[in-house]
Formats: structure tokens, C-alpha cells, sequence
């Protein structure tokens, strides 16, 4: 039985991560599904598992790495730079760098939180592309594991540039202010579907359909305003995979140019 919930992409703040959990637990409980906690669980096997319920993971990964995976859909997020399904990444420099375009960061130093990140690398990697000379636009890319620690490499002065996904960046806004001081957003990606909520491949259509009415209640019930607006989700679409075919389009775009990695 598919059973595993967990919501690890935009984990910024714990507390109200762990709010938005129990809300959802709350609703398919009502709606007959047991569910147990898969925080924790290392990203890929978690999003793999046959026992996997509800879950969110990343546009490129949900194209390159996870196939037998069903869409549920996705949330909409209220963050600027957001609209509907659609999200995109602030390109974010040191503040001394605040007045350079795109193109000024030639020859610089990236900073990404990991190769199979749709915000933090194919994001860039298709704004350098048509820029790129022998296939080279950076000196040097730096892979830190995770947006926030993005945030520190530039800060510290350890690299140049960094495509942070906007939603991530509201989040720490609220939650980290200290964490972005001296850092400006000098510019931004394209928009591209966001973060797709999946389940297993096994999952009946049944389930699949008890999913979806669990989250348009979370979106549109009273009760879980205040839930939602914590985590700034504002709404919520049934999503296929078509639209993510636009992340492989970007990908192949990029290649092409003979840019195969930032």
C-alpha cells in the first residue's frame, strides 16, 4: 500500500512545513488513507518508492530521473515571480555586483545547488547558452548542495552568481532576512512549471483522484488558510507532465549550443 507523505522541497521553515504535513495527513485520513512520515528519506529513493503516497519533487528530475513516477499536480505559490503553476529563479549577485547584466558575469563564478536542479542549474544553463563561447560562459561552477547554501557561498565571496528559485527566496525572506543581506537579485529565468506534487506509478486511479480532492480542499477550505498562506501556497491544478517537456526543451536547447554542463 502506498503510504509515505512528506513535502521536502520547500522545507524553509520546520514549523510550518510540519503544519502543512499534518493538514494534509488530516485530509486523507478523512478521505480513508493511512500515511506514514517520509521526512528524511533520501530525496531519490523516497520519490521512487512504491510506497510513495504524496510527495514534491523538482520539474528536471521529475523529466530525467523519474519515470514510473504518476503527476498529481501543483501548487501555486504566491512569492513574486510566481503566476498560476508557473515559477521562475532570481539570477542573485553580491550587492557590489548589483548594476552587472547577465552578460557582465562572464568568466565569473556560478555557484548552483545541484546538476539535477530545474531552478538552480538548467535554469542557467539555458540563459548562458546562447552566451557561451566554446561551450563556456564561467570560469568556474561550484555545487553547494542546496539553494540556501548558495546563498552563503555568494555571500561570502566564494562565487558570483546563482539562479535561486523564487519561491525559496520569499521563504527565506521572511524566515532568514539576515541570510540575504549584502545580496541583490540582478535578474531572472524564464518562467517554467513548478514543482510538481507526484505519487507512485502504482497508485490506483481511485487514490489519484482522492489526492487531488484532498489538496483542492486544502487550497479552498477556510480552515487551512492560514496553513497555506505560511508556506505562501495560494492554489492548486491538476498538472500532467506535458508541460514539463518545456525543462527537456531547455535542456536539449543548451546542449546543442555545445553548453552540456554550466
Amino acid at each position: 500500500m502506498t503510504n509515505t507523505l512528506a513535502f521536502p522541497m520547500y522545507a524553509v521553515n520546520p514549523r510550518d512545513n510540519a503544519r502543512l504535513w499534518q493538514a494534509v495527513e488530516g485530509l486523507l485520513q478523512a478521505r480513508g488513507l493511512s500515511v506514514r512520515d517520509g521526512a528524511g528519506e533520501a530525496l531519490l529513493a523516497h520519490w521512487r518508492s512504491p510506497e510513495l503516497l504524496l510527495s514534491q519533487t523538482c520539474g528536471f528530475p521529475l523529466m530525467t530521473q523519474l519515470p514510473e513516477v504518476q503527476t498529481v499536480g501543483c501548487f501555486h505559490y504566491t512569492a513574486p515571480g510566481c503566476d498560476g503553476i508557473f515559477y521562475r529563479s532570481f539570477l542573485v549577485a553580491h550587492d557590489t555586483n548589483r548594476d552587472k547584466r547577465l552578460v557582465d558575469f562572464r568568466g565569473l563564478r556560478a555557484v548552483c545547488n545541484s546538476v539535477d536542479s530545474q531552478s538552480g542549474y538548467n535554469a542557467l544553463r539555458n540563459l548562458i547558452a546562447p552566451l557561451a563561447v566554446d561551450g563556456r560562459f564561467f570560469s568556474a561552477t561550484i555545487l553547494s548542495g542546496s539553494h540556501r547554501q548558495s546563498l552563503i557561498t555568494l555571500a561570502e565571496g566564494r562565487a558570483d552568481i546563482a539562479a535561486i528559485d523564487c519561491v525559496t527566496w520569499a521563504l527565506l525572506q521572511r524566515h532568514e532576512p539576515e541570510l540575504l543581506e549584502g545580496l541583490r537579485v540582478v535578474g531572472e529565468t524564464p518562467a517554467a512549471p513548478g514543482l510538481p506534487l507526484i505519487t507512485a506509478g502504482s497508485t490506483s486511479a481511485e487514490t489519484l483522484s482522492l489526492l487531488r480532492d484532498a489538496l483542492k480542499t486544502l487550497v479552498t477550505a477556510p480552515d487551512y488558510r492560514e496553513v497555506c498562506e505560511a508556506v505562501l501556497i495560494g492554489g492548486f491544478s491538476e498538472v500532467s507532465r506535458q508541460p514539463y517537456s518545456l525543462l527537456l526543451d531547455w535542456r536539449d536547447a543548451a546542449e546543442k549550443s555545445g553548453v552540456t554542463q554550466l
